[in-house]
């Protein structure tokens, strides 16, 4: 896992949530504990709103998946249901 504190937009892309999501809290960490340049600080933070809305993308596109499979399975009961 990369803990670059200023990875292209590109690395970000291909990463997963699990990736994205490590390599956050690994920038929070980092921030937390303090003993950073204000300019590596910066940078952190720069990255972790980064990653964070890469988590965001992931888990939104999970939830549009779940909402969809969900709204199958009741359309699939609603028409195996005898009308009358």
């Amino acid at each position: 896992m990369a803990t670059t504190t200023g990875g292209a937009v590109e690395d970000l892309d291909a990463l997963g949530y699990e990736q994205a999501r490590d390599e956050l809290i690994d920038v929070v960490r980092r921030l937390e504990a303090g003993g950073t340049s204000l300019e590596e600080s910066l940078a952190l933070w720069e990255r972790g709103e980064a990653l964070a809305k890469v988590c965001r993308r992931w888990l939104e596109g999970a939830r549009a998946r779940l909402d969809a499979a969900l709204a199958e399975e009741d359309q699939a009961e609603a028409e195996a249901e005898p009308e009358g």
